[in-house]
This record gives C-alpha cells, sequence and structure tokens, in this order.
C-alpha cells in the first residue's frame, strides 16, 4: 500500500511464508444467487493470479443439478488454462465422471470433498461417511496414476449444524482416513465457522500424534462468529503454512445454512503484511480485484479491509491481463468445505 500501512512487526513463532489457497472462484462463486456469466469468471481469475495469488481453486466438475453455478466448467476452464505453469488451477471432483471431465481439460490438481460428521455426509453426498470415502479410493487413485495432485477437503471438523460438538478424535480418524487413500494435501474446514483457537491447536495436536505432519495441512475457516483471523494465527502458531480464503468474503455453504462467508483474502494478507509474514500478494490489486467483482455482483464486498481500503488508491491499475493467448481456441462446455 501507498501509505506504508500496515507497519510490518514480526512475531516470534510464526512461518515465514505463507501459501494462500484462494477459493473465491469456485467456493465463493457457488453459493452465489445469481449465475455469474463465465466471461467474469475468467477474468475475476486473471486477475486474482495478475494480483499475486498462486493457487486458485477454479471451479468444480459437479453435476449441474447441484451446483448450477458451475455449471459452466467446461467452458471456463479453457479461457483460464493459459495460467497453469504458473498458477496452479485446481478443481473439484465428486467421482469418477468428474475427474474424466477434468482429465479431458487438462486439470493438473483436482480435490475431493469428505464429512467428518455423519448428518453433513448425507447432506452432502448422500452417503454415509464410510461410503463417501469407499467413493473417493478409486478417484484418488486413478489421480495419483494420472500424477495429478490431490487435495482432500474435510468438511464439519469443528462442529456440526445437526449433532453439535464434533469430537477431535472423530475429526482425525476421518481425516487419517482420507489421507490413506493418497492424499496429497488435507484442508481442515471449519463449515460453519464455530472453531475457537484452542479447538484449532487441539485438533492439529492430535492429528500430529496420530502421523499427520502439519506440512500436509491446510485450514479452511468461516468467519461465522468474527474468528477466522484469530483461528487462523492459532494455525500458524503451530506451523501450519497454507491457508484457504476467499477474495472479498465471498462464500458460504449451500447445504449448511448456518455458514456465512470464508475468511477474506484481504483480509488474511491485510495481518500476514502486519505480522512481515510473505504471501507474495499485492493487497491493492487484490482490493481492487474485489471491488470490481462486488460491482459486478451488485452488492459491496462483506470484506472489511476492502471496504477500508475502497477509498483509496491502490497500488497497481485493476486492469487483468489477456485472458488467453489468441491461439488457444474456446471449448464447449455441491459440495462443499
Amino acid at each position: 500500500m501507498t501509505d506504508g500501512l500496515p507497519m510490518a512487526v514480526p512475531a516470534q513463532g510464526l512461518p515465514p511464508r505463507v501459501r494462500i489457497h484462494e477459493v473465491g472462484a469456485r467456493d465463493g462463486l457457488q453459493n452465489e444467487k445469481a449465475v455469474v456469466p463465465t466471461e467474469v469468471k475468467a477474468e475475476f481469475i486473471h486477475r486474482l493470479a495478475h494480483a499475486g495469488l498462486t493457487t486458485v481453486e477454479a471451479t468444480s466438475f459437479v453435476h449441474p443439478t447441484w451446483v448450477p453455478q458451475l455449471a459452466d466448467a467446461e467452458a471456463l476452464f479453457p479461457l483460464v488454462a493459459d495460467l497453469q505453469g504458473e498458477v496452479a488451477l485446481p478443481v473439484l471432483v465428486p467421482n469418477g465422471r468428474g475427474l474424466d471431465r477434468a482429465l479431458a481439460l487438462g486439470a493438473r490438481r483436482v480435490a475431493v470433498f469428505a464429512s467428518a460428521t455423519e448428518s453433513f455426509a448425507r447432506a452432502n453426498l448422500n452417503r454415509t461417511v464410510d461410503e463417501s470415502l469407499a467413493m473417493f479410493a478409486p478417484v484418488v487413485a486413478r489421480a495419483r496414476d494420472e500424477r495429478m495432485h490431490v487435495r482432500g477437503y474435510l468438511s464439519m471438523c469443528f462442529g456440526d449444524p445437526w449433532e453439535g460438538p464434533v469430537p477431535v478424535h472423530q475429526v482425525v480418524t476421518v481425516a487419517k482416513a482420507l489421507m490413506d487413500l493418497g492424499c496429497d494435501e488435507l484442508s481442515l474446514s471449519d463449515t460453519i465457522g464455530v472453531a475457537t483457537p484452542g479447538h484449532v491447536q487441539a485438533l492439529l495436536a492430535e492429528l500430529n500424534e496420530e502421523g499427520v505432519a502439519t506440512s500436509a495441512l491446510g485450514v479452511h475457516f468461516h468467519d461465522t462468529y468474527g474468528q477466522a483471523l484469530a483461528n487462523t494465527l492459532a494455525a500458524l502458531q503451530h506451523g501450519v503454512t497454507t491457508v484457504d480464503a476467499s477474495a472479498g468474503g465471498l462464500g458460504g455453504c449451500p447445504f449448511a445454512k448456518s455458514a456465512t462467508g470464508n475468511l477474506a483474502t484481504e483480509d488474511l494478507v491485510w495481518m500476514l503484511d502486519g505480522l512481515g509474514v510473505e504471501t507474495g500478494v499485492d493487497l491493492g490489486r487484490l482490493a481492487d480485484t474485489s471491488i470490481w467483482l462486488a460491482g459486478e455482483l451488485g452488492r459491496p464486498s462483506p470484506s472489511r479491509t476492502v471496504r477500508a481500503l475502497s477509498g483509496r488508491t491502490a497500488s497497481a491499475p485493476a486492469q487483468a491481463p489477456a485472458s488467453r493467448p489468441a491461439s488457444q481456441p474456446p471449448m464447449a462446455q455441491p459440495p462443499k468445505e
């Protein structure tokens, strides 16, 4: 930022660098009531990359009946595929058919999504926890055979709207099972935003005790009770270096109505900049992107940092680079953490 704020004052015990796993284009837009045009989604992803984000979750190959907002996955991915190589573009796949669709378009990173609770597994996947893991097993195995990077999402790690508190040992059991399928990393999701810092550190500690390395873990917090940044800091203090966030605080959960938006990427970057933790993200460009998207959506951004910066001059123009080389032809064309 041009005014030198936030002032960087490093704190002890934090990693020097954090990778932000940006989920706004998938997890954020899937919760919008209106369907966002494919061209706007493509420009959004390019703007996020231009702001310095190196991992941008692009879309989901879920049946359009369940997530109509992402029914254009086949049309969208070719419009952003030019970013691959410089930017990781993971896509969500629910089953073998979803993996087929992703492979056909040249995707190199996929994610599967499981639940730590039976109630949400039923609501989200229409299966028990064990049945969902059995469904993912051949998907993960085939993706690994194709030399794809596989991320696992684990929902309801801290609380469930039907079951209430979720015992830590229950989460650890499902987390280990998901990792044992062959996932390269695991994102621990606070789907309804009820986690608190002590709970976060207790779960991370027990996962370590059961053999799951901190280096394989990411965290995914929702800000329902205003705890997302505090929970993120607790995870960083434990050694976690991958944090999921959504530009402008977009998102929620179509299958858990008590869930509100994701941790806003701008709020996260402001905190990390102030702590002297590197992210590679240009906060000005990122805020400009969320302000632009808010205009496309017809409503203000819920991110406090975006609102605070909206009246200032950003550090760089908001325009995005060209969407793809002219030689690359377009192609034809509900799950939640």
